[in-house]
Formats: C-alpha cells, sequence, structure tokens
C-alpha cells in the first residue's frame, strides 16, 4: 500500500517509515499538516497515519479535508495518540477516523493496523469496480430503452421525454421548427408478398437511408411500425418540404423492388410524406405541430402516396 506519514517528530516519524518499508509498504512522509494534505492531494494514498497535534494543520483539519475531498477509493485514516489521549481519540473516530495507534509506537500493533487497513480499501476497491460497472449497465439499460433495436434510431419513448427540451430550446432561442412524417407505401403488402425478414430489411434500409441524408442537427426517430418522424431544426415550412423532397428522393434511389406498389406507378419502396412547422414566438407546442404533420401525412397518402404533402395553416397543402 501507499501509505501517508503526517508527523512532525523526527524520531516517531523515522521509526514508522522504517517499519513501513520492513512490512512491504510505501510511505510518503511530512512534517506537518499542511505538507500532509498537499501530498494527499497530489498522490494516490491508501492509508495516513497522522499525529493528533502538528504545526499548520492538525489532525482533526486533515482528517475533515481528506473525508469531504471527492476521489476515487477510500483512504484508511489511523490517529496516532498517547494513552492518556482517549477524549480525543473518541473525538477523531466521529469525524471520520478508523482506528488510532498508541505512542510510543509498538510495531507489531502498526502491523495489525495495516493489515486491516488493507483489507477495508480492497472492499472499498471491489466494491467502487461493481458500482461502477453497475452505472455502466444501467446507463446501457437507459439507452437500450430509448432506442429502436432494429434501426438503432432513436424511438418513441425517447421522442416524448425530449418533447419538453425542444419546445424549450425553440422557445428560448426563438428558434423555428420544423416536423416531417414519413410512411413507407404499400408496407403491409410487402410483407404479405415477401414475409416480414425481408420487410425488417426495408425498414433498415430506409432508415439508413434518411440517416444518410439529413443534418447532423436532425434528429430522426423511428416513430412506429413503418412510419418515422425528421425534426428539423431552424427551418420554416418551405424549406423542410424541400428537404422532405430530399429524403423521398434518397429512398426511392434505393429501387428497392415492391410490386405491390404499383399504385403510384412505381414498382418499388416509396415514401408518403407530411410536413408541419412550428414558428418560434407562436403558441403552437411540438405536440401541435406533431399532429399537423400526421395530417399532412394523412392526406399524401390518400392523395396517391410517394408525394410530399405541407400543412399550412388549418389547411394542408
Amino acid at each position: 500500500m501507499q501509505i501517508l506519514i503526517a508527523e512532525d517528530d523526527p524520531i516517531t516519524r523515522l521509526i514508522l517509515e522504517l517499519t513501513i518499508t520492513s512490512l512491504g509498504h510505501q510511505f510518503l512522509s511530512a512534517a506537518d499538516g499542511r505538507q500532509a494534505w498537499q501530498l494527499f492531494q497530489d498522490n494516490p494514498v491508501d492509508v495516513i497515519i497522522s499525529d493528533w497535534m502538528m504545526p499548520g494543520m492538525d489532525g482533526i483539519e486533515l482528517c475533515q479535508g481528506v473525508r469531504s475531498h471527492a476521489r476515487e477509493g477510500y483512504t484508511y485514516f489511523i490517529f496516532l495518540t498517547a494513552l492518556d489521549d482517549k477524549e480525543h481519540l473518541l473525538k477523531g473516530i466521529s469525524i471520520g477516523a478508523d482506528d488510532y495507534l498508541v505512542k510510543p509506537l509498538d510495531p507489531g500493533d502498526l502491523e495489525i493496523r495495516l493489515l486491516v487497513a488493507s483489507r477495508i480499501t480492497n472492499l472499498h476497491r471491489e466494491l467502487g469496480t461493481k458500482k461502477a460497472e453497475l452505472e455502466s449497465l444501467n446507463a446501457e439499460l437507459y439507452s437500450q430503452a430509448r432506442r429502436d433495436h432494429l434501426t438503432q434510431l432513436n424511438n418513441r419513448l425517447a421522442l416524448w421525454e425530449e418533447m419538453d427540451q425542444i419546445n424549450e430550446l425553440s422557445k428560448r432561442y426563438k428558434q423555428n421548427l420544423c416536423l416531417i412524417m414519413c410512411d413507407i407505401d404499400n408496407f403491409k403488402k410487402y410483407n404479405d408478398q415477401y414475409g416480414h425478414q425481408a420487410g425488417d430489411q426495408v425498414i433498415r434500409q430506409v432508415a439508413n437511408s434518411l440517416k444518410n441524408t439529413c443534418r447532423k442537427v436532425d434528429k430522426i426517430y423511428r416513430y412506429g411500425g413503418e412510419e418515422f418522424l425528421i425534426i428539423l431544426p431552424n427551418q420554416d415550412l418551405q424549406s423542410g418540404g424541400i428537404a422532405a423532397r430530399h429524403y423521398q428522393q434518397a429512398v426511392q434511389n434505393l429501387a428497392i423492388t415492391h410490386e405491390g406498389n404499383q399504385d403510384n406507378g412505381t414498382g418499388i419502396v416509396t415514401l408518403s410524406l407530411g410536413v408541419a412547422s412550428m414558428f418560434a414566438g407562436s403558441n403552437q407546442t411540438l405536440e401541435d405541430c406533431l399532429q399537423e404533420a400526421d395530417q399532412a401525412l394523412y392526406l399524401a397518402k390518400a392523395g396517391g402516396r410517394n408525394q410530399v404533402v405541407l400543412f399550412e395553416g388549418t389547411n394542408p397543402e
């Protein structure tokens, strides 16, 4: 272990150094509390053996500083005390010390204390590792619950959780916002004809096409089934419509055969898209805009599919 000695008496300090070395440990030595505090902050320390009374900073102040210091692992703290110093010792234990050694120092007592210290610090180290593993696992589970496993896009749960933040940012920075709701045309027919595995592959291909087409600041969600939602910050309705047509064309360029999609004259996988916008300074919310984009998407599908419809005012265009 790395052991920090804080002792202003040179004879006691030398005895501690020799005994610690003979037991196979390493040491750092300080002749006063301030020097010990600096060494503690600058070095990894497993154990501190500190006198009670020292110039500059006494043992109590050092112990309090150690316990309030944010660092990984646990530092075992041992006070050096005289035989008639039990009242002070109780105070030291109450503020965070772990054990004590009586002066004059007995090397056997020191060895016993260090064996206990080794067990305690190792236990804290193992607990710290388990805690870190658990936190990492929890973070991964949190992320997985908000990510669609098929496309690796954010899912609807992530959207609901982010809505308030998106609304707040739009209002605070007076940013326009545009929403594009996308739906793969005649997807049920595709599944019926080619099977669900092929359908999953199409959803992945369409998702990748959308990801490759969007800007870095845009957000894409798998909204459900064969539907996708794209949020475009700092875009108005017209620029959102232009972006939607880029998405529409990108999916067409995949040229995925879809014999059940002949009603729009293509015979390949296509998208219908509804576009709505939220103006900065208005009383609109993201939820309102989402409903408008959904209405526009409905009209795009009802109007023959493979097209972009913009929602303007109370009437989709």
